[in-house]
């Protein structure tokens, strides 16, 4: 199973997210890859061609990973020929931006894709909406289809799902984890988009120690409410800024 770590250094939000420490150790980045190798998924670095991403391929070279680098834009390109250039049949999007995904789902998703001929798996409604356990699994015969509709380098797919949905395509959705949890009936934020962001989830990466089980974050979140709510409103704001890029 491989997972495309889909990464660019370049960010209005939060500029090289990706370079910042993390848990005091690592860059943000090396704990996506670290994670990604602990579960089981083969990791590839998918970043873009602009120099600013060489540091990205530099580190994918220090972990002895794999490294594509294609559009700095069109997600969907730089999927599409990162899957053709490595003779991939399927893959699952990781995000860099979700250093607590859960791998466990991630496979399960590449899973059902497989398993019953899919062309996508959309994240569940828990994910999508802060709790950042999982990504897209993705065919790349669907990619392909998409790519060819969609291939203009200066194209932003950031938002590649509305993409996807122009398409008559055969897709599953997954259910939500049995851990799932609200926090003041608001679903917690576990991505990173702000330096608020990273404030939280760096602590986190300190005070729950076995962080690789979900179930830890979610417990410690219940128990710690007023923590949790911290940058929950965040969520509003990062959904508002995505819809403005629908198409």
């Amino acid at each position: 199973m491989t997972g495309l770590i889909t990464v660019r250094t370049s960010s209005s939000r939060f500029p090289e997210k990706c370079l910042s420490r993390f848990n005091n150790d690592n860059t943000i980045i090396e704990h996506i890859i670290n994670r990604t190798k602990f579960f089981g998924i083969e990791p590839i670095i998918c970043t873009s061609i602009s120099k600013s991403d060489d540091i990205l391929e530099k580190i994918a070279i220090q972990n002895n990973i794999k490294v594509f680098r294609g559009s700095l834009d069109n997600k969907i390109s730089r999927w599409y020929h990162c899957a053709k250039y490595f003779s991939l049949d399927n893959f699952h999007n990781i995000d860099a931006d979700d250093p607590f995904f859960d791998g466990y789902r991630m496979k399960e998703s590449l899973s059902l894709l497989q398993n019953e001929k899919l062309d996508y798996v959309k994240p569940s409604n828990y994910s999508n909406n802060g709790g950042a356990t999982e990504g897209y699994s993705i065919s790349t015969g669907f990619i392909q289809k998409v790519y060819n509709s969609y291939n203009a380098d200066n194209l932003d797919t950031e938002m590649a799902v509305y993409y996807f949905e122009k398409f008559n395509s055969n897709f599953k959705t997954m259910i939500d984890p049995e851990y799932s949890i609200t926090i003041n009936n608001k679903i917690p934020r576990l991505t990173l988009d702000y330096f608020e962001d990273y404030i939280f989830l760096n602590h986190l990466s300190f005070v729950v120690k076995n962080n690789l089980k979900r179930r830890e974050i979610e417990q410690y979140l219940i128990k710690n409410i007023n923590f949790s709510d911290l940058n929950i409103h965040l969520n509003e704001l990062w959904k508002k800024k995505q819809l403005s890029k629908k198409i």
